[in-house]
């Protein structure tokens, strides 16, 4: 009996020995596929980086005492800058001496970096290098959301860094502390971080209520939300308070109402708000803004919300008892239980969310990629050589193609699809 038991360990540590070399080498493939990808990105002539250009166009011009959100103010450039007045000043640093418009591309390789060594683990089992490595392929590689970042110039990779930075707080391991006071310090600072993100592309403001599935009491999740939201509405109040004329600027710039330059109200990208505005088109029902925003609603609760919200029932159903509490009082219960499955959470619901906004374009999904990183580490093997086909070497592989994903529902289809893959997987409820 007990050589059979022998037997019967020895040939569990060779299966895990095994496993554990198939997951190394998937990881370093998928690694591979990505440096190659980059490498390629990063040897391309310099014929892209406009919005580097134009960031830095604003600001000279600001540093002159010309509007920069009229674009005959801007140098060399038929574009519009995008961005809140406060973010002209915090800009200054970035863009004096021009060495950045110069050099981004290395630059954001390396900030790229720094976001894949911020993000946090959750409970995983595997190896530290090869998480490491894994989040790097992921975080530059996926959806080719880096590429669109590194071939734009976009300060999206800004937006990156400061998402991992509020991921690496909000999603620290709870404390023993009951009343959680140890980890409230850094999830504050965490919330506060978030809505800085979330302000500089004000459409993603709904993303501060993933927040609410942390694995925290009610009260202290509606605080960590007010201080994200206060964060938010800061620079919006900044800029009002101190840049009145450059405001009421930056607020016809967006809106399209100067005549005769872009606007970013006039841009058309892929996502689930197009879906519905092609689909009420072709029924002759294009001007009617009711049905448009109702089919819209309609296909994110279908796609995205329902099946998020189906898998969290999933999890929490077991606790529910009839009469002993309300379902949100379960949910919170629930997630205070399970701290591990509500920080995965909490994350799938900034990643549903980000799905959902009604104008993702093709650099914003370095900030999907992100999420996908924290969460794809700690799949099974199977889910894992799955996520990181449909994340990284499709899109990798159909770059080949100079159009790949331009103007295309590509990068918003895979993201879905690694999305619903994703929610296949029930966490560990520890």
């Amino acid at each position: 009996m007990t050589s059979l038991a022998s037997s019967a360990d020895a040939g569990s540590v060779a299966a895990n020995g095994s496993r554990s070399r198939w997951l190394t080498w998937l990881i370093l493939l998928a690694a591979a596929l990505v440096a190659m990808s980059v490498t390629v990105d990063l040897a391309a002539e310099n014929t892209f980086g406009w919005d580097v250009r134009i960031n830095c166009a604003a600001v000279d011009a600001h540093l002159q005492g010309l509007d920069p959100y009229f674009v005959k103010n801007l140098k060399d450039t038929k574009l519009s800058y995008p961005y809140l007045p406060v973010t002209l000043d915090a800009f200054r640093p970035l863009c004096t001496g021009g060495f950045l418009v110069a050099h981004y591309k290395p630059i954001y390789l390396v900030l790229a970096v720094i976001c894949a060594l911020l993000l946090p683990a959750l409970g995983t089992t595997k190896g530290r290098w090869q998480d490491a490595v894994l989040r790097g392929a992921i975080v530059l590689g996926g959806f080719l959301g880096f590429d669109w970042v590194v071939a734009t110039g976009n300060f999206e990779i800004l937006s990156g860094m400061l998402t991992a930075a509020s991921l690496a707080l909000l999603l620290r391991p709870v404390q023993s502390d009951e009343r959680g006071g140890a980890s409230l310090v850094p999830q504050l600072a965490g919330a506060a971080v978030l809505g800085l993100v979330t302000a500089f592309k004000l459409v993603f403001l709904p993303i501060l209520a993933a927040l609410y599935f942390l694995p925290q009491p009610r009260r202290r999740k509606l605080l960590l939300i007010a201080v994200a939201a206060g964060m938010f509405a800061l620079p919006i109040l900044l800029s009002l308070a101190f840049y009145p004329d450059l405001s009421r600027s930056w607020l016809s710039a967006i809106t399209g109402q100067i005549p005769g330059q872009h606007s970013p109200a006039s841009e058309v990208n892929p996502s689930l708000l197009l879906i519905a505005s092609t689909f009420a088109g072709r029924i002759g029902l294009a001007g009617s803004k009711l049905f448009v925003i109702g089919l819209y609603g309609l296909i994110a609760i279908t796609l995205v919300l329902a099946p998020f919200a189906v898998s969290v029932w999933r999890m929490v159903r077991p606790q529910v008892r009839a009469g002993k509490a309300s379902l949100l009082q379960v949910l919170d219960d629930w997630l205070v239980d399970h701290p591990a499955a509500a920080m995965r959470i909490t994350v799938l619901a900034m990643y549903a969310l980000y799905l959902c906004t009604p104008r993702p374009k093709e650099y914003t999904f370095f900030q999907v990629a992100l999420y996908a990183a924290v969460l794809v580490v700690d799949l099974p093997a199977a889910m894992m050589l799955v996520a990181l086909t449909v994340a990284v070497a499709i899109p990798i592989l159909a770059s080949a193609s100079v159009t790949a994903f331009m103007g295309g529902y590509g990068q918003l289809t895979l993201a879905l699809i690694c999305f619903w893959i994703l929610l296949a997987h029930e966490p560990q409820r520890t």
